[in-house]
């Protein structure tokens, strides 16, 4: 099967059914450009503030912090016209550079006119590989999509703006909600910032036992719950991160995990090791406006059991055989 869209890519139908689309490779320059201006915000801000103190008068290195703070209270209008074009470039670039490949079990299963929630991991150090269910890469049948990160996002200078514009939103039970109300698909990592803290080399860690907010959520306005995997994520970046219970509150509290990770010579450039992120089958679900805690329990577990069963019966056929997944 052959097929086009806003990320130029090629599909072709794969063993049970299976849907797979692949990003296109454009230019090195148009790539490299496109997952810098997406990825390295982070690392800017340090350079920007650490270069100001070092190089400025104490004076100009305290007007640069004053113009970081300055945006991060501006609003940002996520349908603005320039930037929805600058995620179609980063779109379209970025997902060729590792590269991305999107396989859905059941593509004919998703309604463009339903709402979905994809409950995506793992976190990693940055759960990029969902840039395969943007909207604007148009590998999926739904143009109503939105991406569920941490408040914490959405205060750091340019990476508010670039993230906003790729179709993210504040994690909050308020905008997970509403959204679902007006139609749009939700895709959250249930995991979140403890996942990080519990992440390891070698082996994949996901922190779900005791999340299942995202499944009430879903049960009470009547969603599907869709488990969705990423193999190859954990490995483009290399990491470190500090082991105490101390560094773990200290994530909790600002909704983030600062953890020390690096790319291509140590840059926020990652190294290209190609990803693939696992699309399961949607898990049905009868709205229940008051789910008690033994009907949230009992979808949960479904959906975890069933995160499971994708990545056990995908991992050998994407190249990670040997690979381990431990629920937390």
């Amino acid at each position: 099967m052959e097929t086009s869209g806003e990320a130029a890519i090629t599909a072709a139908a794969a063993e049970e059914e299976m849907t797979v689309f692949t990003a296109k490779r454009y230019s090195i320059f148009h790539t490299i450009i496109a997952v810098a201006i997406w990825l390295g915000s982070i690392h800017l801000n340090a350079v920007l503030v650490v270069s100001a103190f070092v190089f400025l008068p104490l004076s100009k290195a305290i007007g640069v912090c004053w113009i970081l703070l300055m945006l991060i209270v501006i609003p940002v209008d996520d349908k603005d016209r320039i930037g929805r074009k600058l995620a179609r470039y980063i779109c379209k670039h970025a997902c060729g550079y590792f590269p991305i490949r999107l396989h859905i079990e059941d593509y004919k299963a998703f309604d463009p006119d339903r709402a979905y929630v994809f409950g995506y991991e793992p976190h990693s150090v940055l759960p990029i590989g969902v840039v395969a269910l943007a909207d604007l890469t148009g590998f999926v049948p739904l143009t109503k999509i939105k991406v569920l990160a941490s408040s914490a996002v959405f205060y750091t200078p340019f990476l508010r703006h670039v993230w906003t514009w790729l179709g993210l939103a504040p994690a909050t039970r308020k905008n997970f909600s509403s959204l679902l109300a007006s139609g749009y698909s939700c895709i959250i990592v249930p995991g979140g910032v403890q996942e990080t803290f519990l992440m390891e080399h070698g082996s994949e860690v996901v922190y779900l036992k005791n999340r299942k907010g995202f499944a009430r959520i879903a049960m009470e306005r009547g969603v599907p719950l869709v488990p969705v995997f990423c193999f190859g994520q954990s490995q483009v970046y290399k990491w470190w991160k500090p082991r105490s219970k101390l560094f773990l509150q200290l994530s909790r509290i600002i909704k983030f995990t600062p953890i020390f990770f690096w790319g291509i010579f140590g840059s926020p450039l990652p190294y290209q090791q190609p990803m693939d992120v696992v699309v399961g089958k949607p898990i049905e679900i009868n709205q229940n406006l008051q789910p008690t805690v033994e009907e949230v329990s009992e979808v949960h577990n479904q959906f975890v059991d069933a995160l499971k069963d994708l990545f056990e019966r995908h991992k050998a056929r994407v190249g990670h055989g040997d690979l381990n997944l431990r629920v937390r």
